[in-house]
């Protein structure tokens, strides 16, 4: 299952169902766990731990060190879940001590032909990053997020779950949960109604969550409007979500 052409440090470790292919190369301490495919010339370095099931294409560089000056060679990781498929010339790059230590992406993660994910990010499930997204570091996306084709998102950046980016687009701000956001400069656009009827959120939730984007997102709210929707919170967790991110947010609301 081991091309003879790979390179494999005796520091690794490897289920003995992982299939890597032609120049792999895997340096330090690695850990892949079963059924995981890493296809030629892709970089591997640790600490890593990748999970089950992956598919590492072609050229692609996992948890080389960080792209910033203040990384002096301390033990950072990278995790990756199960079930992803990471393609041709992304790279993603472990953490650095001042950040928590971790870049993590979770598990149905695609992310597209030269992506990059930088040190610290904390990517959730079911996330698509298209061709040549690109992550700074810290960047937080909620499970289900979309980014489009060279969308980029300034460090420290959330995005919230099912939050849809447009191609092109510049994130400097958080982008709340269910939010579609497009631009040079983003600015919120509309609700994700069309993701959220795909993963089978019902028409009164999608329509509670429009009536918050509108008054909250676009127009700020006085007290009484959030007096309404934390009310309405109490039996919607999907609102409540919403409202925890807004609440949250210390760089402010892409509007």
């Amino acid at each position: 299952m081991i091309h003879p052409t790979a390179i494999i440090s005796p520091e690794a470790s490897l289920d003995p169902s992982v299939v890597v292919g032609p120049y792999v190369v895997i340096e330090g301490q690695v850990e892949i766990a079963a059924g995981t495919q890493i296809d030629s010339h892709s970089v591997i370095k640790g600490p890593c731990r990748i999970g089950k099931d992956n598919h590492i294409y072609c050229h692609a560089v996992l948890g080389e060190v960080p792209q910033d000056l203040k990384f002096y060679g301390e033990h950072t990781t990278l995790e990756i879940g199960d079930r992803n498929q990471i393609r041709e010339f992304s790279s993603i790059h472990r953490g650095t001590e001042g950040g928590g230590g971790i870049t993590r992406i979770g598990s149905d993660v695609l992310v597209m032909a030269y992506a990059h994910i930088a040190h610290d990010c904390q990517i959730g499930n079911h996330v698509i990053l298209a061709n040549a997204a690109s992550l700074a570091g810290h960047v937080t996306v909620g499970d289900h997020a979309i980014f489009g084709g060279f969308a980029v998102a300034h460090q420290f950046c959330r995005i919230g779950a099912h939050a849809f980016i447009g191609g092109f687009s510049k994130i400097s701000k958080d982008v709340p949960p269910f939010v579609m956001a497009d631009g040079a400069r983003a600015r919120s656009i509309g609700l994700n109604k069309e993701g959220l009827k795909r993963r089978h959120f019902d028409a009164d939730t999608i329509a509670l969550l429009n009536r918050c984007f509108r008054q909250l997102v676009k127009k700020q709210g006085d007290e009484m409007v959030w007096a309404e929707f934390e009310q309405a919170a109490e039996t919607e967790p999907a609102l409540q979500q919403m409202l925890d991110f807004i609440k949250g947010s210390e760089r402010g609301i892409t509007r």
